[in-house]
């Protein structure tokens, strides 16, 4: 093996290559070597993301387990064949039943007194193309790639709003569109709330970190949720 690294030596353009190999027989199985393209913000946005996703899925059955309905509106449709519809790679967001509809325009028609369908999918499909639109439409990030400070800032306000309507916004009987948070014999859930401010506080942090990377401001919005409409990401 010394004599190996001693011929290397005398090929200075090898020695990266030398540097791989011995990261790959040393550093254990948590070695990859596609890391070696990525930044640390790269690496802390592909944690992000992963974040995000799994509370995309808490949220989801969470929200089925509330509202049973809403599943049932689509004949042979079940719990487990919705999530597969909005698995964590996906990249498409584009359905048929809710008019190919993504990012803002899936989260009102969630709310929209007119539509019939699916609202819990409606609202799901939303949240999860509007956060892939917010990491530039990636699901992974290398070197090279660049995030916007301010499509996260904007997701962070958007996931704020959309958490207020979930508790807010009702049909004209009164009732609200979709159960999330309320009291369960006499207990307070507040898990949905939770979960919101997770990923508020994900896509906070995010839009700092690439604000402090790039030197750009965010542009803050300052106003109440009650009275403000879904900002843009650019779907």
């Amino acid at each position: 093996m010394i004599l190996y690294i001693r011929r290397f030596f005398r090929f200075p353009a090898l020695l990266p290559l030398l540097a791989v190999i011995t990261l790959s027989g040393c550093g254990g199985k948590g070695f990859n070597v596609k890391n070696i393209a990525k930044s640390d913000v790269d690496m802390v946005a592909d944690t992000h993301v992963a974040e995000l996703n799994a509370h995309c899925r808490k949220l989801m059955i969470k929200l089925y387990k509330r509202n049973p309905k809403e599943l049932a509106k689509i004949h042979g449709t079940t719990l487990e064949s919705r999530l597969q519809q909005l698995t964590s790679d996906r990249t498409e967001f584009s359905f048929p039943e809710l008019n190919h509809l993504q990012g803002n325009n899936a989260l009102r028609l969630a709310f929209d007194e007119d539509f019939t369908g699916d609202r819990v999918f409606a609202l799901m499909v939303g949240l999860r193309s509007m956060l892939h639109a917010s990491y530039n439409q990636k699901i992974e990030f290398f070197l090279l790639d660049d995030l916007d400070q301010q499509k996260l800032y904007n997701s962070a306000r958007n996931l704020e709003i959309i958490a207020w309507r979930l508790n807010n916004h009702r049909s004209a009987d009164g009732s609200l569109y979709l159960l999330s948070n309320g009291y369960q014999q006499g207990i307070a859930n507040l898990s949905f709330e939770r979960l919101f401010g997770k990923m508020i506080s994900l896509q906070d942090m995010m839009s700092k970190i690439v604000s402090g990377k790039t030197d750009r401001a965010v542009n803050t919005v300052i106003h109440g949720v009650a009275s403000t409409t879904l900002l843009p990401i650019g779907i």
